[in-house]
């Protein structure tokens, strides 16, 4: 039988070819193929203690093809992450169990974020090295490195293929991350062939250019080389690291090692003991691994708990000799905004004049980052439009680590990934920004935000038709519709400064909920009524004189003023109606059935809902008998004073809309 470090490689490759084959379904080729790298990776270089998963100091491991979950899940296993177990792995992809199709964060134990979609590892790797260098900058002092680590991400040709890569190293390597460590694991091999079939740019070369040094593993087995790949990576303190590790997809099984059939299928039961063959391993029976393997990973194991313990013990001296940074690391941590927040008047305050949301929103973002030390966040090459800077804070760069503010270019799709790998790191309290429209760039990231339960911030400014004179190409008419439907996203869209404060408000005390800010380019009125019930997402902002209104009018944002003045001349006409402003569908679905039948009464049927946006979703408001004056095509260029009432956005034909119901 082969040396003890090569039966803990193959014991990695066991489990996951046994896990596989167990479900029916998987993706064996990448584990097997890449099982060296990890047991090197993981076993000699890394930082890092299953009995404190949670360490902050220790170095992160993103699987950014997390097809290859099996990979991870041996590791987990192997070391004690969790107590995961044999029965665990064997109930990989089935209902309830801890070992899902893709490695999922909050599920699993150790594992640093859900991947899946090719690429999004990579970008997200890119944020948690951000927020090494900017906490490094805040707290290290003389003698007390107290933030020291680094971040290591694996992907494959898809993850290379995929442009968010390619947006997120761009960025990287003028960052000069030098703590990020990206392994690629090159098998020439994808699902529908060689990848030379769409495939054949030079990636080492791409990666020079963007910054990185670029480092060859010819043997994807060879242990050695690999661990010197990694020391040589670490020791380069100016340029992130590429090291490209030749492998062999789906290694150990004859049959199939090298070819597109390792990928995602089974291996077939056959196959499996021929690999085990191949491997030398001592049994075929499934998930077996010798006594001696799960010694080796239990000393691999206690080194990390020896290194946590040497960084408490430094980490308590640090707080002994700097209490002022030890207060100030726990409010980085464990941040106490909400009651300083909720109970100032100054954030609430604002003047009576006609202002753009927008404009109030980077009002709030300067009240909340002075006491909110960790906020940290910009935009795609917006920020002057988002009004998404933080006023006296530098820009984060390599002569500025310690700076908030953060250029993120035109890489929407990136900076949405990175604003996820920046919250999953902890410590610091991302926002990104964009234009409303361009949220389409970043949805498919938005959509792992929600899945993660991570509390990113998104400043979406230019919010509707008002945008105006930019036209249809910039106007996102169904982008809010598309944002309410993803579960686990609070989207507001507020109509004056209480309530952009509120929804603000609602973004930063988040704990599991990503949350957008839908807002206005043109100005709106300080409405009266508007006030923190704001913060229910829904609320009476003007109520009938009778105890049951005759109809009611209900909007978002811009349009809420025409529901004002509609309400005064429907009352002329002897008509009374109650006007609820509806700041966030999302947060007022959450609310007890209570209190949403005493803002919007199911006896009331005469319902009028305005927005200009797409009218689809208010059908759950407005009813069978009531009506949605909204978007039902895409906008036009010109003046938005123009386009509203070209497309019916005014009180006379919010009032005539009423009127027709009766």
């Amino acid at each position: 039988m082969a040396n003890i470090e090569t039966q803990s490689v193959n014991a990695i490759r066991v489990l996951a070819a046994d896990a596989v084959q167990k479900a029916k379904s998987g993706h064996p080729g990448l584990p097997l193929g890449c099982a060296a790298v990890a047991y090197e990776l993981w076993g000699h270089h890394m930082h890092h203690n299953p009995a404190d998963p949670a360490w902050p100091n220790r170095d992160r491991f993103i699987l950014s093809g997390g097809h290859g979950s099996t990979l991870l899940y041996s590791l987990l296993h192997l070391y004690g992450y969790g107590n995961l177990s044999k029965d665990d792995l064997a109930q990989f992809r089935q209902w309830g169990s801890l070992t899902p199709g893709h490695p999922e964060y909050g599920h699993t134990v150790g594992v640093e974020a859900t991947t899946g979609p090719l690429g999004a590892g990579m970008a997200m790797a890119v944020g948690m090295a951000m927020a090494e260098e900017h906490l490094a900058a805040v707290f290290n002092k003389e003698g007390f490195p107290v933030v020291d680590h680094y971040t290591y991400v694996l992907g494959g040709d898809g993850c290379m293929m995929e442009g968010i890569s390619s947006e997120a190293f761009s960025l990287a390597g003028t960052q000069k991350l030098s703590k990020l460590i990206v392994f690629y694991d090159s098998n020439g091999i994808s699902i529908e062939g060689s990848t030379d079939i769409a495939f054949t740019e030079d990636v080492r070369g791409r990666m020079e250019a963007f910054g990185f040094q670029t480092i060859l593993v010819e043997d994807g087995n060879d242990l050695a080389a690999i661990g010197a790949a990694i020391e040589e990576a670490k020791a380069d303190k100016e340029r992130p690291s590429f090291i490209i590790v030749k492998t062999i997809i789906g290694y150990g099984c004859p049959a199939k090692m090298g070819t597109p059939a390792a990928h995602g299928e089974p291996l077939g039961e056959d196959n499996v003991i021929a690999m085990k063959d191949f491997l030398e391993w001592p049994s075929h029976e499934p998930f077996y691994v010798p006594e001696e393997v799960y010694e080796n990973y239990r000393k691999l194991a206690a080194q990390g708990a020896v290194t946590e313990a040497a960084w408490q013990e430094l980490f308590a001296k640090y707080c002994e000799a700097y209490p002022d940074m030890a207060a100030l690391w726990e409010e980085y941590h464990k941040p106490t905004v909400a009651e300083k927040l909720m109970n100032s008047e100054s954030y609430w305050a604002y003047e009576d004049k006609p202002q753009a949301t927008r404009n109030l929103s980077g009002e709030m973002l300067n009240r909340i980052k002075d006491v909110m030390p960790s906020l940290f966040g910009g935009s795609a090459d917006l920020s002057p439009s988002n009004k998404t800077v933080m006023k006296g804070e530098e820009y984060f760069s390599p002569a500025h680590r310690e700076g908030r503010n953060m250029h993120f270019g035109v890489r929407e799709l990136a900076m949405t990934a990175i604003g996820n790998g920046l919250a999953l790191h902890g410590g610091v309290r991302p926002y990104v920004a964009t234009f409303f429209v361009f949220s389409d760039y970043t949805k498919p990231m938005a959509r792992l935000s929600s899945i993660m339960g991570l509390p990113l911030t998104f400043v979406f400014t230019h919010d509707s038709i008002g945008v105006g004179e930019d036209g249809p190409t910039h106007e996102p008419i169904e982008q809010l519709a598309m944002l309410r439907a993803l579960p686990n996203f609070h989207i507001w869209r507020p109509a004056d400064s209480t309530e952009t404060s509120a929804a603000w408000y609602a973004a930063v005390t988040s704990q599991s909920t990503p949350t957008g800010l839908a807002l206005t380019r043109q100005n709106l009125p300080q409405l009266a009524g508007s006030s923190k019930e704001a913060l229910k997402g829904g609320y009476i902002l003007a109520d009938s004189e009778k105890e049951t209104p005759d109809a009611i009018l209900i909007a978002s944002g811009s349009e809420v003023q025409w529901c004002v003045a509609a309400k005064e001349a429907l009352k002329a006409d002897g008509i009374d109606v109650r006007v609820v402003s509806m700041p966030c569908m999302d947060v007022f679905e959450e609310q007890p059935l209570e209190y949403r039948e005493a803002v919007l009464p199911r006896a009331v049927r005469r319902r009028v809902a305005v927005e200009a946006l797409s009218t689809f979703g208010w059908e759950r408001y407005v009813g069978l008998d009531g009506k949605v004056i909204g978007m039902t095509q895409f906008g036009a260029s010109a003046p938005y004073a123009k386009l509203f009432p070209e497309y019916g956005f005014t009180a006379e034909n919010v009032a005539a809309t009423v009127k027709s119901l009766f």
